[in-house]
């Protein structure tokens, strides 16, 4: 063992895939608390990331034999892991909301607030001139991750792009249409 980590994470692959205890532990030792402060990155909350990233240890332990080192480093592959589940996490609190929020409106259905309802009708229409100024490529990238439910690699699949691409147009779109609804004083 030559000490790189490059060659620790080999060893630790090969062990993992053995069902080696000891690998899984190291693994920790070694990425819990980056893994940690991806999940908090995304989560921004500590309850939540600490979940994502035993269910995301979890999660290798259990497929560490699908880990293919030719496609990149152990690190990079569990960091993927726990990216995934924390933004799968994100669309899960996301959905309770708005499913909370329907269930709010259904029992006031009887008594709407007409004012409520322009602000809604408003904004939702900045939304989507938000969403209508994108480029044909990031509008796409959108509606397959947000509206469709796919997750990255999916869309890169379905796209045939580079996952790299993929990340890229997601953020850009995203980023712009924040730009264009903060321009219109529309908090998202």
């Amino acid at each position: 063992m030559s000490g790189e980590p490059n060659d620790q994470d080999g060893e630790m692959a090969a062990q993992l895939k053995r069902g080696d205890a000891t690998a899984i532990e190291s693994l920790y030792d070694r990425y819990g608390r980056l893994a940690y402060g991806l999940a908090l990155r995304i989560l921004n909350d500590r309850n939540a990331a600490e979940d994502v990233v035993q269910d995301a240890f979890l999660g290798v332990w259990r497929n560490a034999g699908s880990f293919d080192g030719s496609r990149g480093s152990l690190r990079n592959w569990l960091l993927s892991v726990v990216h995934n589940r924390a933004i799968d996490r994100l669309r899960g609190t996301a959905k309770t909301r708005q499913e909370a929020q329907l269930e709010t409106i259904e029992r006031t259905a009887g008594m709407p607030d007409p004012w409520e309802t322009v602000a809604l009708d408003l904004e939702r229409k900045q939304i989507l001139e938000a969403f209508q100024q994108l480029p044909e490529a990031q509008r796409l990238a959108l509606e397959l991750a947000y509206f469709r439910g796919y997750t990255h690699t999916e869309i890169a699949r379905h796209l045939n792009l580079p996952l790299g691409t993929v990340k890229g147009r997601l953020r850009m779109g995203l980023e712009k249409m924040r730009s264009y609804l903060q321009a219109r004083g529309v908090t998202p």
